[in-house]
């Protein structure tokens, strides 16, 4: 276990030194940070409202991941197929395993260091009143959480290609998919047909549903546990693609 855990943050250390060998790094953090406070403070009408709180901050996280967390997992396997590299990552004495945490947990401390880089806005809404503290902790855990699946999904679509193009596309469309499930009129498409437990079961796979249950402050178990096995399931998917991309 400790050759797998040092393994695991060897191939991430990598991966981090690779994203900060350019400016693409601060590029995606300046970009991050920009849209959350503009969607915040102007599109959410913060000032307007009256309330020292963050749910105009967080109620729009799931809409910015669909473009800027696919953007970071679109790179992680099409790169190394399109340069040739993953068959010496594959050579290396690692498991497909470790290869395939280090990256996605590289990525998803990148991303977490996005979030870390927002904080002044929780010192900012603190200093204008009294927000519940516990809700916004609870809503930077969510977040990050949600984004973890997000990316889980975009390597496992990196994984199937060498154009990262693609695997950006495909990954929004079908992250896209997951946040509009519990919608009204996406229920109402498959209730025209299928039975009520397939649109029920439809509707659990909702982003929004899930995340917006978090963001009141309720850290229930079926919303952690719903992110957790979504990251579990893609990220096994992917050890399959990377085992047969092996074989081949």
């Amino acid at each position: 276990m400790p050759d797998t855990f040092r393994c695991v943050w060897i191939v991430a250390k990598r991966e981090l030194q690779a994203y900060f060998a350019t400016p693409i790094a601060t590029v995606f953090l300046v970009i991050f940070v920009a849209l959350t406070g503009a969607f915040a403070f102007y599109f959410g009408n913060f000032f307007e409202r009256g309330q020292a709180d963050l749910s105009t901050f967080f109620i729009y996280h799931p809409w910015i991941y669909l473009l800027l967390v696919p953007a970071i997992g679109m790179r992680l396997w099409a790169e190394e197929r399109k340069s040739g590299t993953i068959e010496l990552l594959m050579t290396l004495p690692l498991s497909p395993w470790e290869a395939i945490l280090g990256k996605f947990v590289a990525a998803w401390a990148f991303i977490g260091l996005a979030l870390i880089l927002t904080f002044p806005m929780w010192i900012t809404v603190n200093m204008l009143g009294q927000p519940d503290n516990g809700v916004i902790l609870a809503s930077y855990f969510g977040s990050f959480l949600m984004a973890g699946a997000y990316l889980a999904i975009a390597s496992c679509i990196s994984a199937l290609t060498k154009n990262q193009v693609i695997a950006f596309v495909v990954a929004a469309t079908l992250c896209f998919v997951l946040v509009m499930s519990g919608h009204e009129p996406v229920q109402n498409v498959f209730r025209a047909w299928a039975p009520e437990w397939l649109v029920s079961a439809i509707a659990s796979l909702s982003f929004l549903s899930h995340f917006e249950s978090i963001t009141k402050g309720i850290l229930d178990l079926p919303s952690i546990v719903f992110y957790a096995s979504l990251i579990v399931f893609a990220l096994f998917v992917n050890k399959i693609i990377i085992d047969q991309s092996k074989a081949a």
